[in-house]
């Protein structure tokens, strides 16, 4: 049988069959989500309405008699509509992955109210609306969109969370090569509900040969030479390029093939093993360059945020620790006479090394035979130092390291040069930590990842927080340090 006469079915229909329905499927679920959500909006601009101007709060900000009435507000209302729909446009609430995926949906809806209610107020003082925009109303509306939009797609996202519908959602990939870290993408994401793309199968690459080992239930449908005939089929609606060792006239062979069929071009960059989520792709004089650039820290709106919520901190901080720090002090003197306070050098941002301070927790010659990480049940703590490690007493004059710029109240937690000289060569992604500012506290440590822990694993917890880092991350994790305190000894 020829290439061209290559035909495979699944559930009894032609895949180009197939894959026409998911694509009509998707397009009307689009549709209806958009209409719905419009109706939402609107619902929730006119219940905005009636509190403000028909409630016992009608009197605040305007004399009770000139409470305006819905038909004075229309305009208004109208006008927010178009204004929360167009943000939610920008914030490509529509495409596939944010309708399968609730959480990026009500990620999506708080970024857009925030850009709504800015450009609403602008655009009615600027056009002079008669009767003039409240205030309070557009803060109401704010409210009431937040919270019956997500009610509204929250029972979107059980009906189309269901098989039948997530799966005329995503879109059917076929893949070029195979390769073992592409094997464990898909082990990861398989039986995810918001995974956006299904695979029906693979092919050869030129060589004949995969990279990686093919799951068992992984059919092969062709051969590198099947590939246009495979395309003009319609088996798939997305190419997926996961062997990096096609030499670049293939993978301009494979795109080629791809745009004449209107199929999607995807590459897997195999060369990039951490930080995927900065990964962007930008051109320089024409030519694509793809690197990691677009971490949330590399904003730096972002940054700004980050370093003052680190200064107010910072100064609460050691406002409200200063007693606890002088009756520590006194009680680490009494076990213990010599300095209360502890020096060491640690790594901190771009391999920067600073003194990190703390209250002293271990005995006067707790390094005399040399540098060592601290243990469980260490023998060098002091009675009063082991309960001050336990709940994270001796951090606390970090606070001033913070004050200074040398660390953050979150981040990974600072090591020891002399302990780590040889790391970056032993363990894989190491310095890629060192990308922020350490932190007081961190995402390994709410984790019990602490002292004589598993590096590799907080390196990898480390690693999560700075691809997912936010300002509400940070306060979690905040909270979390008073609360958790696995692995402290």
């Amino acid at each position: 049988m020829s290439d061209r006469q290559f035909v495979t079915k699944t559930g009894g229909l032609p895949l180009q069959q197939t894959a026409s329905t998911s694509t009509a499927r998707y397009h009307r679920l689009v549709s209806g989500a958009f209409l719905v959500d419009a109706l939402v909006v609107a619902i929730a601009l006119v219940f905005a309405q009636w509190i403000r101007f028909e409630t016992p709060i009608s009197g605040v900000g305007v004399p009770a008699e000139e409470g305006f009435t819905l038909a004075d507000y229309i305009g208004h209302i109208a006008l927010g509509v178009l204004l929360m729909m167009g943000a939610l446009l920008n914030f490509r609430c529509y495409t596939r992955e944010n309708l399968l995926s609730f959480t990026n949906t009500l990620k999506i809806v708080v970024k857009a109210s925030f850009v709504w209610i800015l450009a609403y107020l602008f655009l009615t003082l600027a056009l002079k609306f008669d009767p003039p925009i409240s205030r309070i109303f557009c803060l109401i509306g704010m409210g009431t969109i937040v919270t019956f939009l997500p009610i509204w797609r929250g029972l979107l996202w059980r009906f189309v969370g269901s098989e039948k519908n997530s799966k005329s959602l995503r879109q059917r990939a076929l893949v070029v090569g195979w390769s073992d870290d592409f094997s464990k993408a898909v082990q990861t994401f398989a039986d995810a509900d918001d995974r956006p793309f299904d695979i029906v199968g693979v092919i050869t690459p030129p060589d004949g040969h995969f990279q990686g080992d093919l799951p068992e239930n992984m059919p092969v449908m062709g051969s590198y030479e099947s590939l246009e005939a495979l395309l003009q089929l319609r088996v798939c609606q997305m190419v997926i390029v996961a062997d990096d060792a096609l030499r670049s006239g293939n993978l301009m062979h494979v795109a080629s093939i791809c745009e004449k069929e209107m199929i999607e071009f995807k590459l897997v960059p195999t060369c990039f093993q951490v930080l995927l989520s900065g990964l962007h792709l930008e051109s320089v004089g024409g030519i694509p360059i793809l690197g990691i650039s677009k971490l949330p820290l590399h904003s730096t709106v972002n940054r700004f945020l980050k370093r003052f919520v680190d200064i107010v901190g910072a100064l609460f901080g050691l406002s409200l620790t200063a007693p606890i720090i002088a009756l520590f002090g006194i009680m680490i003197y009494r076990e213990s006479p010599g300095p209360i306070f502890y020096r060491q050098r640690r790594l901190g941002a771009n391999g920067k090394i600073f003194d990190m301070i703390k209250l002293r927790s271990m005995k006067l010659d707790a390094e005399k035979t040399g540098v060592g990480w601290t243990v469980k049940d260490d023998p060098r703590c002091l009675k009063v130092g082991a309960f001050m490690r336990k709940w994270n007493i001796d951090e606390v004059p970090q606070f001033w390291n913070v004050l200074r710029g040398d660390m953050s109240l979150v981040g990974p937690r600072p090591e020891r040069p002399e302990l780590i000289e040889n790391f970056k060569e032993e363990i894989p992604h190491y310095n890629a930590r060192h990308n922020i500012k350490p932190g007081i506290t961190g995402w390994a440590q709410v984790n019990g990842l602490r002292g004589d822990t598993d590096l590799s694993e907080r390196i990898r917890f480390d690693l999560h927080y700075i691809e997912n880092w936010n300002v509400i991350f940070d306060f979690q994790i905040m909270f979390l340090t008073f609360v958790k305190r696995e692995g402290a000894c």
